[in-house]
C-alpha cells in the first residue's frame, strides 16, 4: 500500500523509520545509515514526516521539507508515553505514528537557519557571561583570603582590579600577583567577545521587521526580542496570549478536582532562558515603575497595575505576574502587527 506516514527515531549515525499507510498499519520498518536514510528522504514519495524535536531534527526537517515532504516534530516528552514495551528505536519510532495519530499533540515548527544562528549567538553569550562571572567571583576570593576587599557588581570590581595589582604596596604574594593579572586579560578578553555578539545582534534587529515592534514593549531588550524570534520563529502558532504565556511555562500549575480548584506556583516548562529574559525584564520594568511613582510622575496604565499587585501580593510575585503579562503582549503585538502604545493611568 501507498505508504502516508513515516516515524522517525533520529540519531547520529542510525536512523530507525516506521512507515504507515492511510489506515495507520505499519508496513514497513527500515533501519537506515545517514547517508541511506537522506536518499530514502530524496526516492520516497511525498508523504507525512514525524521526528522528535531533538538536536538535528530542524536540520533534517529542513532537508525533508526540501524534498517536498510534511514534517511533524513532535516534543519527546509527550512521544514517551506512547511507547509500547521496553524503549528501543524501533519501538520509538512506532511510537512517533501512534502519538501523531492521537492529533492532541502540539507540534514544534521547523526551525530556519537563520533562527538557530541567533540562538546559537545566544549560546554563546551565555557561556561567556558564565565564564566572566566565575573569573571575577575567582578574583574576589584570592583577594579577600589576602585580606583585601573588591567593589560589589562586577564592572566596579573588574575596574578595581588593575590597581590593585600594580599597587606595590598592595600585600598580594608575587606569584599570584602575576596570576590576577593574567584573570584580568582574560575577564577583558571574554567582555570583548561578548560585546562582538551583541553587536551582532543589534545588526540583525534593525533588518527584522518584528523585533522593532517588540522593543516597544516595556521589559523587552534587545536580548529578549531577538531571542523569542530565534526560538518562536511564528508567532501564529498560538491561538491565544495564554497559550504563549503557557507555553513559556508562566501559568499557574493546576490541581483540580470536581468543584474544587487549585491554583499553585507557575509550571516552569518552556524554555528556561526565554522564561528568565522576560523575567529579569519584568523586574527591570516593576522597577521603574516604582521610581517613576515615588518621583510623583505619572505612570502608564501597566504600570499602575504592576504597583497594585506589588502592593497588594509583594514584588517577587508581581515580577512573575508581569512577567506572564509581558508575554501576552508580546503575543499580541507580534500577532498583530502594532507597535506597543502606553495607555494613561486609570483615574479614581
Amino acid at each position: 500500500m501507498h505508504p502516508t506516514t513515516v516515524g522517525v527515531d533520529l540519531a547520529k549515525s542510525v536512523f530507525e523509520v516506521a512507515v504507515a499507510d492511510a489506515h495507520w498499519h505499519l508496513i514497513a520498518r527500515h533501519r537506515f545509515t545517514r547517508r541511506q536514510f537522506e536518499r530514502f528522504l530524496a526516492s520516497q514519495p511525498a508523504c507525512h514526516v514525524v521526528m522528535e524535536a531533538c538536536g538535528t531534527a530542524h536540520y533534517w526537517g529542513r532537508v525533508a521539507h526540501g524534498h517536498g515532504h510534511r514534517v511533524t516534530l513532535l516534543p519527546a516528552q509527550f512521544v514517551r508515553p506512547y511507547v509500547r514495551g521496553n524503549k528501543t528505536d524501533r519501538t520509538d519510532a512506532e511510537a512517533l505514528v501512534e502519538a501523531v495519530r492521537s492529533g492532541r499533540i502540539i507540534p514544534v515548527a521547523v526551525k530556519t537557519v537563520a533562527q538557530q544562528e541567533l540562538l546559537a549567538l545566544h549560546r554563546l553569550r551565555a557561556q561567556w557571561m558564565s565564564t566572566r562571572t566565575a573569573r571575577i567571583n575567582a578574583v574576589r576570593g584570592f583577594l579577600r583570603e589576602q585580606g583585601l576587599d573588591v567593589p560589589r557588581g562586577a564592572r566596579r570590581a573588574v575596574a578595581a582590579l588593575p590597581a590593585l595589582v600594580e599597587d606595590a604596596d598592595t600585600a598580594l604574594p608575587g606569584r599570584l600577583r602575576e596570576g590576577l593579572a593574567l584573570l584580568y586579560e582574560e575577564i577583558r578578553s571574554v567582555e570583548a567577545r561578548i560585546t562582538v555578539i551583541e553587536q551582532r545582534l543589534a545588526t540583525f534587529v534593525t533588518t527584522d521587521p518584528v523585533a522593532p515592534r517588540l522593543l516597544t514593549i516595556p521589559g523587552v531588550g534587545l536580548l529578549t526580542a531577538t531571542a523569542l524570534i530565534g526560538a518562536v520563529g511564528q508567532i501564529h502558532g498560538f491561538r491565544r496570549g495564554r497559550h504563549f504565556a503557557n507555553w513559556l511555562g508562566l501559568t499557574p500549575r493546576e490541581h483540580s478536582s470536581g468543584p474544587r480548584r487549585s491554583l499553585g506556583r507557575i509550571t516552569k516548562r518552556g524554555d528556561v532562558y526565554l522564561r528568565c529574559l522576560l523575567t529579569h525584564g519584568a523586574r527591570a520594568a516593576l522597577l521603574a515603575a516604582h521610581r517613576r511613582a515615588a518621583a510623583g510622575r505619572p505612570v502608564t496604565r501597566l504600570q499602575q497595575w504592576a504597583l497594585a499587585v506589588a502592593a497588594r501580593r509583594g514584588t517577587n510575585k508581581a515580577t512573575i505576574a508581569l512577567a506572564n503579562k509581558l508575554a501576552r503582549i508580546v503575543w499580541a503585538v507580534w500577532r498583530f502587527d502594532v507597535p506597543f502604545m502606553a495607555a494613561p493611568a486609570l483615574t479614581a
